[in-house]
């Protein structure tokens, strides 16, 4: 049984518009929060992405409210001896910090390493998600052999497994954890709120829409019920889970139920 935290690290205001394929008849506010995810055992504790930098939040108009990595020591883990790191996918917004975790193994689906460094890259609409620097760090790490990578389902750990689901970007993984309150499922991208899985509408960055709706279904089959489906951007998560004590809009307790 683990601990699971979403820490909040960032935050932009946008429109329902830009969160749907096709737009949305409604021009109204639904703003976007950035998490990484800590999942804490008796015996191992690993983190769910690293986020980005405050010079990519600078250039990307985004809000930096915190440095993710160095936010979770909030939750008691320190950087610096953290010795796994899993990666959603290599969108900016999700493995910018990467150099702050000098001990760790980065874990990896094969498929998003191709798709980050091949042909496709060409396309500014596809490359616009990556930051070239990261990619070309991760491709260093790998050649340090701290990258892991792999072509579907893993069991990562007792009570933690990986799954492949592609859709947003060519190799995007979710994961499973066993929880007190039942097996969680940290989502990350497969979808970025609650409403694109539940109204079947994907987001606007997407690799493969088909894959993404297909990846909707495998997160509903993965869960034990829709209470332990954790979104990758939904403000919603900070609204609906139990905060860590003093922490108030940056730590939710995922391992605990839901208020609502």
């Amino acid at each position: 049984m683990y601990e699971v935290y979403a820490i909040r690290y960032a935050r932009r205001d946008a429109r329902r518009a830009e969160h749907f394929i096709g737009g949305d008849p409604h021009d109204a506010p639904m703003p976007m929060d950035y998490f990484v995810w800590a999942v804490i055992g008796a015996e191992r504790s690993l983190v769910l992405d690293c986020g980005f930098t405050e010079a990519v939040a600078r250039r990307r108009r985004r809000e930096w409210l915190r440095c993710p990595a160095d936010s979770l020591r909030l939750v008691g883990l320190d950087p610096e001896t953290i010795e796994d790191v899993v990666l959603s996918h290599l969108h900016y917004d999700h493995v910018g910090t990467f150099d702050k975790f000098p001990r760790a193994t980065f874990h990896l689906q094969e498929p998003e390493m191709h798709y980050a460094c091949g042909r496709h890259m060409r396309f500014p609409k596809l490359a616009h998600s990556f930051e070239p620097d990261d990619i070309a760090g991760i491709v260093k790490l790998n050649f340090g052999r701290r990258v892991r990578m792999y072509n579907g389902r893993v069991d990562l750990a007792p009570g933690i497994a990986l799954h492949l689901v592609k859709g947003h970007s060519a190799g995007l993984q979710c994961m499973t954890v066993e929880t007190a309150r039942g097996r969680v499922v940290l989502a990350s991208d497969v979808t970025h709120f609650y409403e694109n899985m539940e109204a079947g509408r994907p987001f606007t960055t997407a690799w493969h829409i088909g894959e993404m709706l297909e990846g909707f279904e495998t997160l509903q089959a993965l869960a034990p019920s829709p209470r332990h489906i954790v979104p990758g951007h939904d403000p919603e998560v900070m609204a609906r889970y139990p905060h860590l004590r003093g922490q108030e809009g940056i730590v939710a307790c995922l391992h605990l139920e839901p208020t609502r």
